[in-house]
């Protein structure tokens, strides 16, 4: 069996940038991606105050665990990002859908974006939850 995901966004619907509203996939082994952040592999903050540089961070990381799982970024069927100022994400949204595409190409999984009063770490700016189906 062929693992496939679809978007699914409703036609009468405003057309989603960046995002689908949902994913429907069959089949598969769902993993489950706690919250990645911009921790390089001695759990040291990379691009400290700089939301793009740890907006990349955590996308390679989300690489590695995929990776490690068998899977890739195109596995991935929802996505939760913890922020710390929207308004900066706003900002920078060029940059960081630059980086997106870098790593996940025109998938757009099914997205919520958060922000969040504090983070766990000290000097993260951003956190990131996933989960994928693989086949």
């Amino acid at each position: 069996m062929t693992l496939k995901h679809r978007p699914i966004n409703p036609a009468q619907w405003k057309k989603p940038v960046g995002y689908s509203n949902a994913m429907l996939s069959e089949g598969g082994r769902i993993l489950w991606l706690g919250g990645q952040v911009a921790f390089d592999e001695k759990a040291r903050v990379v691009g400290k105050d700089d939301l793009v540089k740890q907006f990349e961070q955590v996308c390679k990381n989300i690489e590695t665990v995929l990776k490690e799982a068998g899977g890739t970024t195109e596995d991935i069927v929802r996505m939760t990002i913890f922020v710390a100022d929207k308004d900066d994400y706003i900002a920078r949204g060029k940059e960081i859908g630059k980086v997106y595409r870098y790593h996940f190409g025109n998938h757009y999984p099914a997205m919520t974006l958060v922000e969040i009063s504090r983070f766990y770490e000290e000097g993260v700016l951003l956190e990131i939850e996933a989960t994928a189906v693989l086949p």
